[in-house]
């Protein structure tokens, strides 16, 4: 069984299975058809053709008695009510006589059976005629003929019907017997065969899935639970799981993973073993670099000195700048006072003519609603006067007048309302007034600015040319300190940034690796950061203008070189 896959182990069970159970089925189906077969020989063969014969037989009965009756009777109505039965047992008997004899042609029916219907046949037709014989000699009142024919001719012909219809009877239940032991036996074979076929396949079918679980355990290794509890293990990271693995187990899953278990287990060991030297190499090039950080300070003090004596040199250059800017923001104050003067004068200007302009228009308007407010009040009093002739019927006309008054209130709240006007109309002739005087400070003001920005530019042409001469001087100083501290600045800012990265990558190692669990597992921590000695802040000065100086970054070769003395911890030349 080892040598087939899962799938073929299961494919052969399985069709074994099927096999044994449609070879059952068939069997089953094909016992129940010859159980059917015999039943229905039995019952619509030899037990048609019984039936059919004891109705022959019951009809012969039945016409010999009617017939002896006939013979007896002398009352008219019994002779008639004996006849009319001698008649429909004749008919019986030949009715059922015909479907005896053709039951008697199917093909399963035997010779020795058709040879017993054709006596009885035979013996019917030679006694039917005897019997209504008798009837016709009853009839014609020849008793004593119709008594010694029923002697001598009917009852000899009466028995051997007779014997012949007792053969076939027994002749039925022998084959009777015969088929019933038939079907018994038939039975108890199939019965057998089924049985036998039934517990074949129980057998087969445990033996092919005691095989299949066998071949499957041998080949998981295991339980598929306690593979899954070992494989969910190792997903985790744990690598101390214990898996119990039999001796001549080399092919199972669970030796697979027991395999797979043991190198992840050697290759975190190696791993974690490399992030440490990995660390302890970030701390010392950090340590390192720290010295390199103590000698860039050093070199910065010199700095520092010649910073110093450039202070009172930058206040003076600050005054200057100051001052040049107040200059600037008085001119622009100047500029601003001499447009505000003209954007007042033209204000004034345009106000006083909107104050002419409102003022016509509000004579006009005056006028209007002087005529109006007089219309008016003629049509109220005209209203009102017809209203009072009309009586009852002048209640319209008193709306009216109702509604006339309204409007020459209405007036009267233009009117006022145009008072209002004329009085903001004064208000801005005095509005105007007070721009005007306005307009005359301002321009006051921005000759004084003036005077005042020409004093401060000349007082700084006299700070610029007494410093002209020193900032020249210490410029040359400055831009050499300042390319020496360039260069270092530069070196400093390579080796932290490559210390940095190297002690983030060690660390991101280390945290990657400690998820792992080994027997001797221990979480390698990152290596701490080495302690700076405390600087103050670089300041890099500008080189002066006249002679600038080329910066230029290290070579690859010489950051090589560096890298290398990094590595040694050779830090004693720059």
């Amino acid at each position: 069984m080892d040598k087939f896959t899962v799938r073929t182990q299961l494919t052969l069970a399985f069709g074994l299975l099927v096999f044994f159970l449609i070879g059952i089925s068939i069997l089953s189906v094909r016992s129940f058809s010859t159980f059917n077969a015999g039943f229905d020989q039995y019952v619509n063969g030899i037990t048609a053709r019984a039936n059919t014969a004891h109705r022959v037989r019951d009809a012969i009965d039945m016409r010999a008695v009617a017939a002896r009756n006939l013979v007896l009777v002398t009352k008219p109505e019994d002779l008639e009510i004996e006849r009319k039965q001698v008649l429909q047992a004749h008919a019986d008997v030949v009715k059922n006589m015909q479907q005896l004899l053709q039951l008697a042609q199917q093909p399963e029916v035997s010779d020795e059976v058709r040879a017993i219907i054709s006596k009885i046949d035979s013996i019917e037709k030679r006694y039917a005629p005897v019997a209504l014989g008798i009837v016709d000699l009853a009839l014609q009142k020849k008793t004593e003929q119709a008594i010694v024919k029923m002697n001598e001719e009917c009852r000899p012909l009466l028995a051997a019907l007779v014997a012949a219809s007792d053969e076939y009877f027994a002749l039925t239940d022998r084959h009777s017997a015969v088929i019933l032991q038939e079907d018994k036996e038939h039975y108890i074979l199939n019965r057998n065969i089924l049985i036998g076929a039934s517990l074949l396949s129980i057998v087969l079918a445990g033996l092919a899935g005691w095989l299949i679980t066998r071949s499957l355990l041998k080949a998981l290794g295991a339980e598929p639970k306690q593979l899954c509890d070992a494989v969910s293990l190792l997903a985790a990271g744990d690598l101390t799981g214990k898996l119990s693995v039999a001796p001549t187990d080399s092919v199972s899953v669970l030796s697979a993973l027991q395999r797979m278990q043991e190198s992840l287990t050697s290759v975190v060991s190696s791993v974690r073993q490399d992030s440490d030297t990995v660390s302890l190499a970030a701390e010392e090039i950090s340590t390192g670099n720290s010295d390199l950080s103590l000698r860039t300070e050093q070199q910065a003090s010199s700095l520092e000195e010649t910073a110093s004596s450039m202070e009172e040199l930058t206040s003076t250059v600050r005054k200057n700048a100051e001052n040049a800017r107040e200059a600037n923001v008085l001119a622009t104050t100047a500029s601003d006072v001499a447009s505000k003067g003209g954007a007042v004068v033209g204000q004034v200007m345009g106000t006083m003519d909107l104050i002419s302009e409102s003022s016509r228009k509000i004579v006009d308007i005056i006028s209007v609603i002087d005529g109006i407010a007089f219309q008016t009040n003629i049509l109220a009093l005209n209203a009102a006067v017809e209203a009072a002739r009309a009586g009852e019927q002048g209640r319209g006309f008193a709306v009216v007048a109702t509604e006339v008054r309204g409007l020459a209130q209405r007036s009267a709240s233009a009117a006022k309302e145009i008072k209002a006007l004329i009085d903001d109309s004064v208000s801005r002739v005095d509005a105007g007034s007070r721009l005007a005087a306005q307009a005359g400070t301002t321009m006051s003001e921005v000759v004084a600015s003036v005077a005042r920005v020409s004093n401060i530019i000349a007082e700084i042409t006299v700070a610029s040319q007494e410093q002209s001469t020193g900032i020249e001087q210490i410029n040359q100083a400055v831009a050499q300190m300042d390319s020496v501290t360039q260069q270092n600045a530069a070196l400093v800012e390579e080796a932290a940034a490559a210390a940095e990265s190297l002690r983030d990558q060690a660390s991101h190692l280390v945290q990657t690796v400690s998820i792992f669990k080994t027997h001797d597992s221990h979480v390698a921590a990152p290596a701490p950061a080495p302690a700076r000695a405390s600087r103050k802040p670089l300041r890099l000065v500008p080189a002066a203008a006249s002679s600038p100086i080329k910066r230029q970054a290290a070579p690859a070769k010489h950051r090589s070189v560096q890298a290398e003395a990094v590595t040694a911890g050779d830090w004693e030349e720059f």
